[in-house]
């Protein structure tokens, strides 16, 4: 995909559908991108929502469940998709930003033999949520799976974007709006989305460590971003300590490569770099991951792609 005259075209031309919304500001240049989750049943009731002037919000982009994308703001007039908030000392995100919705039910409760959205209801099988702790809250919750097809597209499009303007940060609703909103949430996989969308990490952490055998002390730390490969079939939590909930997809076997991210206590966060768990994110024990010299599949390309 590609952007012409600030608006989203498909690489033979033709262009993106669009559905104008009269709930957007003036001109502006933006420099963050922002995800979203809708918390409706379905895109195109989200997409009607967002051009009703009772709405009184908007976002740039909204992508389907099963990848279909609808733009709704061009890119260089302000959407009203982050309300109050604040980045980094910038107040008020709307005037900064692009947003991306993802159509995703969002934050679920469990209801007898079968989850529901808090915001509407529904019922949603097992296999469609992710029991996992919000990194701003404290207990456990169901949170709607994003389809690896949505995913797949809202990569692209953001890489667009970010091309297209030269955006350098990557951020979500809920960092933004902390306490106030928690999408797009814990099932959203920010770290190797971000890193996919900006280019991967940084030249420093191209080059990881010689491999060094598993080892009961904690281990160097490395640069954020680095591969480490799983020394032993190993529990993934919701966050930093074997208190925490295992996430979807745990445990991860041996010899599973991973992208590291922050430290806490002996704890690593990471994300799966590959496979059919890949983008599963959560907190490791350290003391489990080696250093990886070369990622397969992945050779030729800078760590993080």
């Amino acid at each position: 995909m590609k952007i012409v005259n600030h608006l989203l075209v498909n690489d033979d031309g033709s262009p993106v559908r669009f559905v104008k919304t009269p709930n957007m500001g003036g001109e502006f240049k933006p420099t963050i991108l922002v995800m979203h989750f809708t918390a409706g049943s379905s895109a195109n009731e989200s997409i009607n929502w967002l051009a009703n002037p009772e709405a009184k919000a908007s976002a740039h982009i909204v992508i389907g469940r099963d990848g279909k994308v609808t733009q709704q703001v061009p890119f260089n007039r302000v959407a009203w998709h982050a309300g109050k908030s604040e980045w980094k000392g910038i107040v008020g995100l709307n005037s900064h930003s692009i947003g991306i919705e993802l159509d995703n039910p969002g934050k679920m409760v469990k209801k007898g033999d079968h989850w529901a959205a808090v915001t509407f209801g529904g019922s949603f099988p097992d296999s469609d949520v992710l029991v996992a702790t919000h990194k701003n809250e404290s207990s456990p919750a169901g949170w709607y799976k994003y389809p690896e097809a949505q995913l797949a597209v809202a990569r692209e499009v953001a890489k667009a974007i970010v091309q297209a303007y030269g955006l350098k940060e990557v951020i979500g609703h809920d960092d933004i709006s902390p306490g106030r909103k928690v999408d797009p949430g814990p099932a959203f996989p920010m770290d190797s989305f971000r890193a996919a969308v900006l280019g991967g990490a940084a030249p420093a952490a191209q080059t990881a460590a010689p491999a060094q055998p598993a080892a009961t002390s904690q281990p160097a730390a490395q640069p954020a971003g680095s591969f480490f490969t799983v020394t032993a079939e190993l529990n993934i939590r919701s966050g930093p300590g074997a208190s925490n909930p295992t996430v979807q997809g745990s445990p991860l076997a041996s010899g599973t490569v991973v992208q590291g991210f922050e430290d806490n206590g002996g704890w690593k966060r990471v994300a799966v770099a590959q496979g059919s768990k890949h983008g599963v994110t959560g907190w490791v024990s350290a003391k489990f991951l080696k250093a990886a010299v070369q990622v397969p599949g992945l050779a030729g390309q800078p760590a993080g792609v």
